[in-house]
């Protein structure tokens, strides 16, 4: 069928391209040393991706919502292939920093592909869709690294190049293979509604919003909380547990396993029994123990016991998230809100590797776990008072309901 065949070229995408952002993610450090970077000057680079996307992704999202998704998709893998092979021939740092912005300007790769994913499905079964978004998105993640580490054998720019193939390959299978997901007339329809207005003020009152507002403070104080965990995982390991670097990439593998598992096969099932919200809420309560447990555990063996439910809880949440989040708006609203999402999640990856570095080096590891689950407890609180009591209407009738956990 061809929403069945649509999905499974959407799944292909999001691995490509997950795949290809791994393979030069670890090994970007080691690149930027080449050039004589130092500690500070990394950060930057990291940074300068971060905020590029932060200020970009509403837009292209806004735009995709007005012109349709499969045009921004071009453009934004045109965007990846220029930013990763203007890394691969990179000859000095400042053409690194141009690769790594331009790449964040315009690869809202994975923002376009969910709102894609809203367009084909229906409110019954877009958990679904969105988990195998995050299904590719954990396979990206497994195998991207190591293939990485083969590659850089024959010096860091192999990887980048390397990198850019694959996203030529998408940017090819969306040319001849993807259909637009918005019709002519939706998209018309679209270009003349304000809602679809790009302008940031716009942007910024979607969080105070009925509907939408509390699923988004509800996705970055999720996103505070998981990156903290996420971008401070290295360090935990070495100065916790004593782990060394092979060690820490089992581990990270046997978590992005359990996320696959979660994202491409359980959400089917638990978005079947259960209310979406609820999911979310109970999910923000599973992963504040499980953060406060990481933050104690004494050896590697009760780590991985820890980590199961972590992973599980982290994969819930952020499937069933996006899934709520596009019901909570107009249709024309999808991309930009996404896009408004998506900057939420970016804003978090600016603020939060840094945090963790001086909570380890001022506290200790185990203050991870405490202020992580102590964000994830806010989380539960904005879920129970102010997701959980909407109605699930139209955006435009939110209304205040009897619902309980």
């Amino acid at each position: 069928m061809l929403k069945d065949r649509r999905l499974l070229l959407l799944f292909a995408f999001v691995f490509v391209d997950l795949l290809g952002y791994s393979l030069i993610l670890p090994l970007l450090p080691y690149y930027a040393e080449t050039f004589g970077a130092g500690a500070v000057l990394v950060g930057l680079l990291t940074t300068s991706n971060a905020l590029a996307k932060f200020i970009a992704s509403p837009f292209i999202g806004r735009l995709s919502d007005r012109y349709g998704r499969r045009p921004l998709l071009i453009v934004s893998l045109v965007g990846t292939v220029a930013s990763f092979v203007l890394m691969g021939t990179a000859r000095t740092l400042g053409m690194l920093f141009a690769s790594r912005v331009l790449d964040g300007l315009l690869g809202g790769n994975i923002s376009l592909a969910r709102a894609y994913i809203s367009d084909i499905t229906d409110d019954e079964n877009r958990a679904q869709g969105m988990g195998l978004i995050g299904a590719a998105f954990g396979m990206g993640f497994i195998i991207g690294p190591a293939l990485g580490g083969v590659l850089s054998r024959y010096g860091y720019h192999v990887p980048a190049l390397f990198a850019g193939g694959l996203s030529f390959l998408n940017l090819i299978a969306v040319l001849f293979w993807l259909p637009e997901s918005l019709p002519e007339e939706e998209r018309e329809r679209m270009a003349h509604s304000p809602r679809t207005a790009i302008t940031a003020e716009r942007l910024v009152k979607a969080l105070s919003r009925p509907c939408v507002g509390p699923v988004l403070q509800v996705r970055l104080a999720y996103s505070l909380a998981f990156t903290l965990f996420q971008s401070n995982f290295a360090l935990y390991a070495k100065y916790k547990l004593g782990l060394e670097a092979a060690t820490t990439s089992y581990v990270l593998t046997y978590v992005g396993l359990i996320s696959v598992l979660v994202q491409g096969f359980a959400i089917k099932q638990l978005t079947a029994r259960f209310r979406e919200k609820k999911l979310v809420f109970w999910a923000t309560l599973g992963l504040a123990g499980a953060l406060l447990a990481w933050g104690f555990v004494p050896n590697v063996w009760l780590l991985l016991a820890v980590l199961l439910p972590l992973s599980l809880s982290a994969g819930v949440l952020n499937t069933v998230l996006t899934s709520v989040l596009t019901k909570s708006v107009y249709q024309e609203e999808v991309g930009g809100t996404l896009g408004l999402s998506s900057s939420l999640q970016t804003l978090s990856q600016i603020l939060m590797p840094g945090f963790g570095g001086l909570l380890i080096s001022s506290l200790g590891p185990w203050s991870l776990g405490v202020i992580g689950s102590a964000l994830m407890m806010l989380t539960s609180y904005l879920t129970k008072e102010r997701v959980l009591p909407i109605e699930d209407t139209s955006p435009g009738e939110c209304q205040p309901s009897t619902a309980t956990v």
